[in-house]
C-alpha cells in the first residue's frame, strides 16, 4: 500500500496525451473493467496510458509496473469514495482551473493549440471534457488523503529512529549548499527613454495597419520577450489565467480580430498587442515588447540607496524580511522574505543553479555577511541592483542528523503519514464492493485487495 500512498498526486491513472491518442485497431478489443472499487472502475487503457506517460517522462517502468499502478489506481477510487461521501469541498471551478493550466502547458510544449489539437486528435474543448472527471479524482484523493494525515505529528525521538534504520551506505550525499536571500530593485527608466519605446510602438502600429510590415516580423526582430521572439510575439491564452499579468489579459479580450492596440504599460515594459483570434474564453494574439534602457546613471542612483540599506543591516536596526518588503521591487522574491529558491522548491542550492554574476558576490562572502550592492542582468535583459544575504553554507558531507535534520523529519514525517494511512486502508477495504480482473489476482501487489468476496469480471 505504502508505494501508491506515496504516489497520489502521481498516480491520477491517466496521460493528457496518451490519452487523446487512443485508437482502436480493427478486430481488437482495446478496453476493458480490470477492477471495480465500490462504484467505481479502473480501466485496462487507464493503466496503459500511465504506463506510456512514464516512458515519456523517462521514468523506468518496473517489470511490475501493470500491478503497481492497478494497485495505485484502486486507492485512488477508494480516496475518491471517502471523499464524496465526506462531500469535500472540490469545485466544478477548481477543476477547469487545473485543467487550463495542464492544456496550457502542452500549448507551450507544442508551439501553439492548433498543433496540440493536431498531436491528440481531438479539440480543445474535447480534451477538457475528456478530462474532468481523472483530474476531479485526483484532486478528491489528495484531499481525502489530506484529511486522513492532518493530525500526524513527529517527534525528535521519532526522527532519530527513523535515521537510524537507514543503512550507513544508503545514506544521501549532499554537495555544498547555500541558502540565500536577496534585495533586488529594477530602476525605474528615464521619462525620455519611455517615451522613446512609447514612439517606437507607435510607428510600429502604422506600418503594421498600412500593411508595409507584418506583427510577425517586427516582433521576431524587436520584441524583448525572450519567450516569444522566436514564434513571432505568437501566445494563446485563457481569460481565467491568473499566471499573467492582469493588464496585458485584459488588453488580448477588448480587442477585436486584427486589431493592433495603442501601446500599453504593464510591469515589464512597453507592448503593442494584435488579436489573432477569439473562441469564448480562449485567445490567440501576438505582442511585441520593449522595456525602456535603464542608464548608469538611475543604477548609480539605486546602488546609493541600497548602500544605506546595508549599512542599516549590518547596524542591525533593520532586518533582512523588513528591508526586502521596504524596499524591493523583484515579485519574485518580495513575498518570500528574499529568500531564493531551487529548481526543486527547496531552499537549499548547489552552486550550478545560481547565476554567474551571484557566483562571483558568492566568492568573498561568508555565512551571515551582506554582500555590497551590485549591479546584474536577469534572464529577461533588466539591469538591477541587488544585496545578497549567504544564510547558511554546507560543506559537501554524507547526511546526518546535524546538518541535514530538517530534510530527514520531512521524510520521516512521510513515512509515518502512510503508515497511518494504511491502517486506515486496511479498515476501509472490507467495506467495498471490489472486482479484480482475473489476470491481475497472482499480483502481490493486490493481496490486500482479495477477499472471500472478491469475484472476476469474467
Amino acid at each position: 500500500m505504502k508505494k501508491y500512498i506515496l504516489l497520489v498526486v502521481l498516480a491520477t491513472g491517466f496521460s493528457f496525451l496518451a490519452q487523446a491518442q487512443q485508437t482502436k485497431p480493427k478486430g481488437v478489443v482495446a478496453d476493458k473493467i480490470l477492477a471495480v472499487v465500490g462504484d467505481k472502475i479502473v480501466m485496462q487503457s487507464d493503466i496503459d496510458n500511465s504506463i506510456i506517460d512514464m516512458i515519456r517522462q523517462g521514468v523506468e517502468v518496473p517489470e511490475n509496473a501493470r500491478c503497481q499502478l492497478l494497485d495505485q489506481a484502486m486507492g485512488i477510487k477508494a480516496l475518491v469514495l471517502q471523499a464524496e461521501k465526506d462531500s469535500l469541498p472540490i469545485t466544478d471551478e477548481d477543476v477547469e482551473t487545473i485543467i487550463d493550466n495542464r492544456i496550457r502547458s502542452f500549448i507551450q510544449q507544442f508551439g501553439s493549440k492548433d498543433e496540440l489539437e493536431k498531436i491528440a486528435g481531438k479539440t480543445i474543448y474535447q480534451l477538457k471534457e475528456d478530462f474532468k472527471e481523472p483530474i476531479r479524482d485526483q484532486e478528491l484523493a489528495k484531499a481525502m488523503r489530506n484529511k486522513v494525515v492532518e493530525n500526524v505529528r513527529i517527534t525528535p525521538n521519532e526522527v532519530a529512529a527513523y535515521f537510524n534504520k537507514i543503512p550507513k551506505d544508503s545514506l544521501f550525499y549532499y554537495e555544498s549548499e547555500l541558502q540565500i536571500s536577496q534585495i533586488v530593485v529594477y530602476p525605474k527608466a528615464h521619462r525620455d527613454a519611455e517615451e522613446y519605446c512609447v514612439q517606437q510602438l507607435r510607428e510600429f502600429k502604422e506600418q503594421i495597419e498600412s500593411g508595409k510590415k507584418t506583427f510577425q516580423s517586427l516582433a521576431s526582430i524587436y520584441t524583448q520577450d525572450p519567450g516569444s521572439k522566436e514564434t513571432g510575439g505568437y501566445y494563446e491564452v485563457n481569460r481565467y489565467s491568473k499566471e499573467l499579468d492582469p493588464i496585458w489579459l485584459g488588453k488580448a479580450f477588448s480587442l477585436k480580430e486584427g486589431q493592433v492596440s495603442s501601446p500599453f504599460k504593464t510591469r515589464f515594459g512597453y507592448h503593442i498587442m494584435q488579436l489573432v483570434s477569439r473562441n469564448g474564453d480562449d485567445a490567440a494574439v501576438r505582442h511585441l515588447l520593449l522595456i525602456p534602457q535603464v542608464t548608469s546613471v538611475e543604477v548609480r542612483t539605486e546602488m546609493e540607496k541600497l548602500d544605506s540599506v546595508r549599512a542599516k543591516l549590518i547596524a542591525g536596526t533593520i532586518d533582512f524580511g523588513e528591508a526586502v518588503n521596504k524596499y524591493s521591487n523583484d515579485e519574485e522574491h518580495k513575498f518570500t522574505a528574499g529568500q531564493v529558491f531551487g529548481r526543486d522548491g527547496s531552499g537549499f542550492l548547489t552552486i550550478d543553479q545560481l547565476d554567474k554574476d551571484m557566483v562571483l558576490m558568492l566568492q568573498k562572502l561568508k555565512v551571515g555577511q551582506y554582500s555590497q550592492p551590485t549591479e546584474f542582468t536577469d534572464e529577461r535583459g533588466r539591469k538591477g541592483v541587488r544585496i545578497v544575504y549567504l544564510k547558511s553554507k554546507s560543506e559537501p558531507h554524507r547526511e546526518n542528523l546535524k546538518d541535514d535534520y530538517d530534510r530527514i523529519s520531512q521524510r520521516a514525517l512521510e513515512e509515518k503519514k502512510n503508515d497511518v494511512l494504511e491502517q486506515w486502508f486496511k479498515k476501509k477495504v472490507a467495506t467495498y464492493h471490489l472486482v479484480i480482473d482475473e489476470d491481475f489476482k497472482g499480483c502481490p501487489e493486490l493481496k490486500k485487495w482479495l477477499s472471500e468476496n472478491t469475484a472476476s469480471n469474467k
